[in-house]
């Protein structure tokens, strides 16, 4: 339902690699910034995602355990330094930086 906040949801966040230094650049900030997310309220955990058909393509999924949960990181103090690092490699050839998903099923 369009509003609800109860739920697990996924957040992605679109980044790219365009050589092997940037590749390596992505990591390290990606474990960096997962180091300084580590126990944030609601967080469920993350991965570093790349694609098999365009290996430039790389995302961060995220785990929450709610809307609710993203929505007070998202809008607290620390959301915007904490993930930092990451933010120099966003990919913007799509035009969206992020995608935010509702775990409608799951085994």
């Amino acid at each position: 339902m369009p509003g609800d906040t109860s739920g697990e949801v996924r957040v992605l966040v679109y980044q790219a690699a365009l050589d092997d230094g940037q590749l390596a650049a992505v990591r390290a900030a990606y474990h960096q910034v997962s180091e300084r997310l580590a126990g944030v309220p609601g967080m469920l955990g993350n991965e570093l995602l790349r694609s098999p058909a365009d290996p430039t393509a790389l995302a961060v999924m995220s785990r929450w355990e709610s809307l609710a949960a993203f929505r007070a990181w998202e809008e607290g103090a620390e959301h915007r330094q904490d993930t930092a690092p990451l933010r120099p490699f966003r990919d913007t050839r799509s035009g969206a930086p992020f995608a935010l998903y509702h775990v409608d099923a799951a085994y």
